[in-house]
């Protein structure tokens, strides 16, 4: 998964980052709390229609929201709670950027666009959750031909070349084939069983 390789290749530049932040005092949850911030903040510029300078920023924070789980597990602090918040987080982060779209896509009249906004939210939504339904039922469910990651990857180039409206017809349709993806392999893990 693209992900993984990302997160192999970015451990040399965001353990660093954490160390600094762990000698500053930081907890993992407060990163996790401000990286939520960031993107929200990010939304703003996102709803103003902004996108290049969203998209830049944008990839900021998608480093910074590496942080939080690399500074619990430095500094031994990792916990339920904390994966909890971070994931919850996340997902408030996603619905406030395609909630930017909208806004914005409903001020321009742009209706096909609100309604792919729409679908890119809720295909996005039900990644999360079919993992996390299939965990919740004690089944293993990591796979996912797009994950968040690869998600952000298709937005941030959207807003950064001004191709919203194909990245969000991307995202709309692999995420959802992804959801159905995570259905299968649970089916699969729960006949096994």
């Amino acid at each position: 998964m693209v992900a993984n390789l990302a997160r192999a290749w970015s451990v040399r530049f965001i353990e660093p980052i954490a160390r600094l932040l762990q000698r500053a005092g930081l907890t993992p949850n407060a990163v996790t709390v401000l990286g939520f911030t960031l993107t929200a903040a990010v939304a703003v510029v996102v709803a103003t229609g902004q996108f290049l300078t969203a998209g830049l920023l944008l990839i900021v924070t998608l480093g910074a929201d590496a942080l939080d789980g690399t500074l619990a597990r430095l500094t031994g602090n990792v916990t339920r709670f904390g994966g909890f918040l971070d994931s919850t987080l996340d997902r408030w982060a996603e619905v406030a950027l395609y909630g930017a779209l909208v806004w914005h896509f409903l001020r321009v009249d742009q209706d096909t666009a609100v309604l792919l906004a729409v679908a890119a939210m809720a295909a996005s939504l039900l990644v999360s959750y079919t993992r996390a339904r299939a965990e919740g039922a004690g089944l293993q469910c990591k796979e996912g031909l797009f994950t968040r990651f690869e998600r952000l990857a298709i937005l941030i180039a959207g807003l950064i070349f001004n191709l919203v409206v194909p990245a969000l017809w991307i995202i709309a349709v692999l995420a959802g084939l992804t959801a159905v993806q995570r259905i299968w392999v649970t089916w699969l893990a729960d006949r096994q069983t």
